[in-house]
């Protein structure tokens, strides 16, 4: 995909803000790209719109301008901003367009997520058993990686705690304060080994991208970063995912394997390129899990990576400089291309007091979510 480039973005901050729409935060991040891209509304030729809570993304045109472009609507839980942006990228590749917008927004209620599990094509009797809840499965699936890859809790608070230092220097971000490892590690237990301060909150805000042309990008900045891969991919048989109600004995590869390799193989690149990464942290586990997934290190690697800081944004393999989930929550539509928004700030220079050091050039996000779906974001200079 490197014949499409993002020449702007935008964030309205994570967290709560009474009496504010989500579609109003999405108009907010949607400025915000526009006027580091120097483009007007009027100038934008196309649009994608993600989200969880709002069905029609497409109503923040009343806020922008009636201009009568096409509008898409997408959603494919945590993964879709990673939608929104492969379809946005694949309109500019096609032809049909040169300027375009992806965003998403999201304004959740306080607590967790409720749903029927009919919907997601499972029985009643598995949600009337308390077996509905992704808490519990990503407990179970940390469990059994601890199990089998000696990983400790004291990395799972470590995990974390990084969190909320780099939360701590990112002005957007939901929870701004640090929260040392021995608290959190002693936190109230949510679902054994994961504690409070261990899993990510749902809450509100909005992020946006503007994309075009490779070849017309210089026209708008003079530092485009290049879109080289953004792929999604759903479970297969055998990977044991959100709700899945049973699991055979011979495992396979998660969604997200199969999203991280075909995002390298589209980029022309490895994990031995990338310098800056966003990981989905719904759990501190699932950062770990996901190292390996998405090929930074091998199973069991974790402990020793994390204990020597190479997570760290001063580290060889920087993870979620931002704050990631656990510091900025999660609203779904939003949270992929927040993750995007970090990199390109990253890749630019931009990242103040959380910048990766070493002029990095590439960047990779990633995204997880019920029942099985993932998305892999790769940018570079």
């Amino acid at each position: 995909m490197t014949d499409v480039a993002i020449i702007g973005v935008g964030l309205h901050p994570f967290g709560r803000f009474p009496g504010k729409s989500a579609i109003e935060m999405g108009a907010d991040a949607i400025r915000a790209a526009l006027a580091d891209a120097g483009l007007q509304w009027r100038d934008v030729q196309f649009a994608f719109g993600g989200s969880y809570e709002v069905d029609n993304p497409d109503a923040v045109v009343n806020l922008l301008g009636l201009t009568g472009l096409p509008f898409t609507d997408v959603y494919n839980g945590c993964a879709t901003a990673a939608s929104a942006i492969s379809l946005a990228a694949q309109t500019i590749q096609l032809g049909a367009y040169d300027i375009g917008v992806a965003v998403g927004m999201d304004k959740h209620p306080v607590g967790a997520f409720s749903a029927d599990p009919v919907q997601y094509s499972l029985p009643s009797w598995y949600g009337e058993l308390g077996l509905f809840l992704t808490p519990k499965f990503f407990a179970m699936k940390i469990q059994r990686y601890m199990y089998d890859h000696g990983i400790t809790r004291q990395c799972l608070a470590a995990v974390a705690a990084k969190a909320y230092r780099n939360g701590a220097r990112n002005p957007n971000a939901f929870r701004k304060s640090p929260i040392p490892a021995e608290q959190i590690a002693e936190s109230r237990m949510v679902n054994d080994p994961l504690t409070q301060y261990m899993f990510c909150s749902p809450d509100e805000g909005a992020a946006a991208i503007v994309l075009c042309k490779a070849d017309i990008a210089h026209r708008f900045t003079p530092n485009p970063i290049f879109l080289r891969a953004s792929e999604v991919r759903t479970r297969r048989y055998g990977a044991f995912e959100v709700h899945s109600p049973s699991t055979p004995l011979q495992r396979g590869d998660a969604p997200t394997t199969d999203a991280s390799r075909a995002a390298y193989e589209r980029a022309g690149l490895g994990p031995e390129d990338v310098d800056v990464i966003q990981l989905q942290d719904t759990d501190a586990g699932a950062e770990i899990i996901h190292m390996a997934e998405n090929g930074f290190c091998k199973d069991g690697e974790q402990e020793q990576l994390i204990a020597d800081g190479a997570t760290e944004i001063d580290g060889p393999l920087p993870i979620n400089t931002d704050g990631g989930l656990l510091a900025n929550g999660e609203p779904i539509g939003a949270s992929g291309l927040r993750q995007v928004h970090e990199l390109v700030l990253q890749l630019r220079g931009d990242g103040g007091d959380r910048q990766v050091p070493g002029n990095p050039k590439v960047g990779y996000a990633q995204l997880y979510g019920a029942p099985g779906t993932a998305g892999v974001t790769i940018v570079s200079r």
